[in-house]
């Protein structure tokens, strides 16, 4: 008969160690792609967020520089529609340069307040934008911190050979993968991730 040669135990244990301990590294590996992407979606969101605040905020100055302008021309115009009010002040030639200018008064006012709303709906586009990336923000930063926790438990997990580790690690890159996808997506709103 056939001698068969055991394995011995502590081999077997080694080898053991030594899978876990390698799937665990490849699962950190792609944990740590998971945060490069959560990290720079929630660096574009914020760029973004900056971005769209500032043109913002070009728009509403722009908006007021229209609405100053409306004033000044109606201001004018109702002061030349005062002179010509005064039936002795102004004859002939005069008189009509007076209502012409009025005429432009009245046409310049009317062209300001019809820019200042187009104006107006561009610069609520952008608060729009601005808001949408804010509400987009908070889902990477929090994606970040449970890839990066899950990382560390990764590691642990390595270290003490524990396969309790490594789950509770797998549930927190689950955890800010779905976030990481959600700041992309904005499938989902978690009110306590908004002030």
């Amino acid at each position: 008969m056939a001698e068969v040669e055991l394995p011995n135990p502590d081999e077997l244990e080694e080898r053991r160690d030594k899978s876990f301990s390698r799937r665990v590294a490849l699962t950190t590996a792609i944990y740590a792609v998971m945060l490069a992407i959560a990290s720079l979606g929630g660096s574009n969101a914020m760029k973004q967020l900056l971005l769209a605040q500032q043109q913002s905020s070009d728009q509403w100055a722009f908006y007021q520089a229209r609405v100053i302008r409306e004033h000044l021309y109606r201001t004018q115009k109702l002061t030349v529609e005062l002179a010509l009010a005064e039936p002795s002040a102004l004859r002939g030639a005069e008189r009509a340069k007076y209502e012409a200018l009025a005429k432009r008064f009245a046409d310049e006012e009317k062209r300001y307040n019809t820019e200042k709303k187009d104006v107006e709906q561009d610069a609520r586009k952008l608060e729009a934008l601005r808001d949408h990336h804010r509400a987009r923000d908070p889902y990477f930063e929090f994606g970040e911190v449970l890839l990066q926790i899950a990382i560390v438990s990764a590691s642990v997990s390595i270290l003490s050979t524990s396969r309790a580790m490594f789950f509770f690690s797998l549930i927190l890159a689950v955890g800010g993968a779905a976030l990481t996808a959600n700041g992309f997506l904005l499938v989902f709103h978690l009110p306590f991730l908004h002030h």
